[in-house]
């Protein structure tokens, strides 16, 4: 089977770009393993920034949407309001949105093997293309086969999380963000979703906590103690989060490589303050289609690289997360 674009994962980064190219009339097959809708681990957060560059209709938005205008920051004991207006969503339900809004064909496939023939890329022999694009996260088989020996990762940059979400009459509407607790080389967050749904994680930098000998699940059940005893959540419900991994962004030496591209965290591109994904996964996934498109060369130079404006709090943030300027 021949598509001219061939993408590996239905996420935002490989939603976005196929958007983004079907909006200049060049067709996209996007191969995914799982069926949409799927369950993803991920807080929800999306900035303003996302919104805009997906050029989204809040209004007509159809799935659960809650904007912040305060976020509550704790930080070695203070407690400080950042006043600029976020946005949660369900990504159960935003990436499905986006995947159907791609307008792409889209078929339950988990590619394996990809070859490289007479011009072509040819995934375990059934499918061919011109243009390959890697989507398909930290374990994404295009950056296996094709860019790890060009963008190796490092141990430092690997964040780790234990996350849950799930029904509940969240008892406060505001976002909360509690940074280094108890030595956590990272922060837990308590992000409600509207109408009726919570989600809370701990994340940290998985190398700081194992070079001292820490885990991160004596983290997430400080955190739960925290929560219950601030009434944050009921006392009786039962929480049993869920862990994963990924990448914060440094050291990418190629985003291209022929005509094959990758993109979000396939990529490792989450920011390197906040270690927030979805905006770098949809930025870099536009641009891999302006560059198959032939507008412009496919760079890191308007990926953003840190969550928060330019200044002291966003290199705090940087240093006490990677343990370097």
């Amino acid at each position: 089977m021949f598509s001219p674009v061939i993408i590996v994962g239905g996420g935002p980064a490989g939603s976005s770009c196929a958007w983004a190219l079907r909006r200049r009339g060049i067709d996209s097959l996007i191969l995914d393993k799982a069926r949409f809708p799927r369950t993803k681990l991920c807080a929800g957060w999306i900035t303003p920034e996302v919104v805009a560059d997906l050029e989204m209709d809040i209004g007509a938005y159809p799935h659960r949407f809650l904007t912040f205008e305060v976020t509550r920051v704790h930080l070695y004991g203070l407690r400080l309001n950042m006043r600029a207006p976020q946005h949660s969503i369900r990504r159960f339900e935003f990436d499905h949105w986006l995947l159907e809004r791609s307008g792409a064909q889209v078929l339950n496939h988990e590619a394996r093997r990809i070859e490289r023939r007479d011009g072509r890329f040819v995934i375990d022999d059934r499918f061919e293309c011109e243009y390959l694009v890697g989507a398909g996260g930290t374990a994404c088989p295009v950056y296996r086969g094709l860019f790890r020996e060009v963008n190796p990762r490092a141990r430092t940059l690997q964040a780790v999380a234990l996350e849950q979400e799930l029904p509940c009459e969240w008892r406060d509407g505001d976002c909360h963000l509690w940074f280094f607790h108890k030595g956590l080389p990272g922060y837990s967050w308590y992000v409600p979703k509207a109408d009726g749904y919570l989600n809370l994680g701990v994340g940290a930098m998985a190398a700081r906590l194992k070079d001292r000998g820490d885990d991160i699940r004596p983290h997430w059940d400080r955190f739960e103690t925290r929560l219950r005893g601030r009434g944050l959540i009921d006392g009786g419900l039962e929480l049993a989060p869920q862990g994963y991994a990924y990448y914060l962004r440094d050291g990418v030496q190629r985003l291209c490589l022929d005509k094959a591209f990758v993109i979000g965290d396939a990529a490792g591109l989450a920011t390197r303050d906040m270690a927030e994904g979805i905006g770098p996964a949809v930025r870099s996934g536009l641009l891999a289609a302006e560059a198959i498109a032939g507008e412009a060369d496919y760079t890191l130079e308007t990926i953003a690289a840190h969550s928060l404006p330019a200044g002291l709090p966003r290199h705090i943030l940087e240093y006490k997360l990677l343990g370097r300027s």
